[in-house]
């Protein structure tokens, strides 16, 4: 295994699209200077592959990450998506992949958030909120990391929390 480097971003995309673009787009803007490797450019993760295949690759850029940041909104803890008994070919009559792989009935998120505390990455865990909401935070990681909500209200109104988000990210 290589050197931890970079910053792995998770979230459930339905739900949390803003958020997760708007930390790809911070990086991205050098003036900003919220500054973190992408270990999303390692491989790719095609929406066509079996779910094992994708946990394959999500485990090869998990591997070389330092920083693990969940994107937290209203489903993320309800999110399925990833687990073997949604795919294709995983036989419920026979509960076993018909293409002889192990299975696995973790989500995506449930995988990453589970390797994340397994391996002691730097975790942060951000809010799509104006409050921190543990109850919205898969088990793995509710209780370790960095808990920060994603926005601020000043008077009436509400702001992304950059500050306090490049601050977790960036120390």
């Amino acid at each position: 295994m290589g050197y931890r480097t970079k910053t792995y971003i998770a979230g459930d995309w339905d739900s949390s699209k803003q958020e997760i673009e708007k930390l790809k787009e911070w990086n991205e803007k050098e003036h900003l200077a919220l500054e973190f490797l992408d270990a999303h450019e390692k491989t790719q993760a095609r929406d066509g592959s079996l779910n094992c295949s994708i946990k394959k690759s999500l485990k090869t850029r998990l591997d070389i990450t330092k920083k693990f940041i969940l994107i937290v909104g209203n489903s993320t803890n309800n999110t399925r998506s990833g687990s073997c008994q949604y795919c294709d070919n995983y036989s419920k009559y026979i509960q076993a992949c018909l293409k002889g792989y192990s299975t696995n009935f973790k989500s995506y998120i449930d995988y990453e958030c589970s390797y994340a505390s397994t391996e002691q990455l730097d975790i942060i865990v951000l809010y799509c909120s104006v409050n921190i909401q543990k109850n919205l935070c898969p088990d793995s990681i509710k209780s370790i990391g960095i808990h920060i909500p994603m926005y601020y209200y000043l008077n009436g109104k509400k702001y992304w929390n950059y500050k306090k988000i490049k601050k977790a990210i960036c120390n």
